[in-house]
């Protein structure tokens, strides 16, 4: 298999958004009043780890893509016949040695990736279960591919708004989870309030790419939004995924923690965060517009400029996550 068509098939647009992802988990429990190291260093140890966790998730980004690829081809003869596998570049036996060799080297590694007080490689390998929970998420966020992609483990990918959900949990919820957990405990409130944020964009958001697809994905049977709905009926249904996360930020450094009421939810710099929540909220509003003035051109067009919006959401949301937990 050559760079270029490997390269290609990993699609290294879509891995920035899981990179940033762990990086500002990480960044936010660093900053967090639930950091267990209560001199708050950062040290080379913390580092490596995050660096690793990083790697991982842009890894198994690259061999989900690969794998939906695989179980795409009949679809992307139709949609994309310049694609590697399609246009036959690559073999089949080839694509699968890459994927499940990708996913191994995504999955494994992050059994290392345990927080303080574990310093050292050989503590981190030898610590307990319990505190090997990025490698369970990391697993989990495996599975759901598996689930999303494959017929047999359900190809959610053809049924609606089950698909939506088999995106938006591994790549919204749990991925800001699993950075988290890289640097802090999971049992509190915030690191899942962060996360459902993300999720519930994606839940909406992530059929922006479904629409310049219909074709072949009516003739693959793939049920999406746009097939079931019509463009303009599944845009109004993923309008609240673009505006109603985001005022969960303002919301969330204003409430009190129920398992600690004296801090808010969100210990972030309440400033930043209601800045950025609104900010974002507006946003998304514009995005809307820009799809609702003329639905079908969605389906015509094959990067819509709603796509390119949908991922520098997620990325500025990220970057402004992690300055919030900074300053």
């Amino acid at each position: 298999m050559k760079l270029r068509d490997l390269e290609s098939m990993a699609r290294p647009f879509t891995l920035l958004p899981p990179l940033l992802g762990i990086l500002s988990g990480a960044i936010c429990a660093f900053g967090s009043v639930h950091n267990p190291d209560p001199s708050h260093r950062l040290t080379w140890t913390i580092l490596l780890t995050v660096v690793l966790g990083s790697a991982c998730a842009s890894l198994m980004n690259a061999a989900s893509n690969i794998l939906n690829q695989i179980a795409d081809l009949e679809i992307d003869r139709i949609n994309k016949p310049e694609r590697a596998l399609p246009a036959g570049r690559v073999s089949l036996k080839e694509v699968w040695i890459v994927t499940i060799g990708g996913y191994l080297l995504a999955l494994l590694p992050t059994w290392l990736v345990v927080p303080y007080p574990y310093a050292t490689w050989q503590a981190k390998l030898h610590a307990p279960l319990a505190a090997h929970i990025c490698f369970f998420i990391y697993l989990a966020g495996m599975l759901f591919t598996l689930i999303y992609s494959l017929p047999a483990f359900g190809r959610t990918k053809c049924l609606g708004w089950l698909a939506n959900l088999t995106i938006a949990v591994p790549r919204g919820t749990l991925l800001k989870v699993a950075g988290w957990s890289m640097v802090a405990p999971i049992w509190s409130a915030e690191p899942w309030w962060i996360g459902s944020i993300f999720g519930l964009f994606l839940l909406g958001a992530s059929s922006t790419k479904d629409f310049s697809d219909m074709d072949g994905d009516a003739r693959g049977g793939c049920r999406t939004l746009p097939i079931i709905y019509g463009p303009r009926r599944a845009i109004q249904l993923m309008a609240p995924s673009f505006i109603l996360p985001w005022l969960l930020m303002p919301l969330g450094a204003l409430l009190p923690d129920p398992g600690n009421p004296a801090h808010t939810i969100l210990t972030g710099n309440p400033a930043v965060l209601v800045i950025l929540g609104v900010l974002l909220t507006f946003w998304g509003l514009g995005t809307i517009r820009l799809m609702a003035r003329d639905p079908h051109a969605l389906a015509t067009v094959e990067n819509h400029p709603s796509w390119t919006h949908m991922y520098l959401m997620m990325m500025t949301a990220q970057i402004g996550f992690a300055i919030a937990y900074l300053v």
